[in-house]
């Protein structure tokens, strides 16, 4: 097997996406069990999903709740039922780079375009066919 060596800067795990029914439902296991606190909730309307989001050291939780049956979240939910979505990677480089370097290597995206996430983010996904069955997230902060 051929390896693909990316030019892009990762520097740090940025989030763990956690896809649940239910944010209200899901919270108490976080803040009373493991002691995180949410400290930001919000609706990314263009994905049709709520986030909350926990930190742990420098990596965030982000649960997912779908706010429509079309809502991505809410077909991964009926199909794998709740748990790990996705792993999302800060790129220290322009994420429109890092995606179009991807591109060129053959790795199979998701978007062909950075789009608006939640945070002021500006994302964009990888196919799991081609990250090792993992849907992975690049990320960077919007200048």
């Amino acid at each position: 097997m051929l390896a693909i060596v990316l030019d892009m800067k990762i520097s740090r795990i940025e989030h763990l996406g956690i896809a649940v029914p239910s944010i209200e439902e899901a919270l108490p296991y976080y803040e009373n069990v493991l002691g995180f606190t949410c400290y930001n909730i919000e609706t990314v309307e263009e994905q049709k999903v709520r986030t909350a989001f926990l930190k742990v050291g420098e990596t965030k939780i982000e649960l997912l709740e779908p706010t429509s049956s079309e809502s991505t979240i809410a077909k991964f939910l009926e199909t794998r039922g709740q748990g790990i979505h996705h792993i999302a990677y800060a790129v220290e480089d322009d994420v429109k780079e890092a995606l179009a370097e991807c591109e060129e290597k053959g790795v199979r995206t998701i978007d062909k375009a950075p789009r608006g996430g939640a945070e002021g983010l500006s994302i964009a996904f990888l196919h799991p066919k081609s990250t090792q069955g993992v849907l992975t997230e690049l990320c960077e902060e919007k200048k």
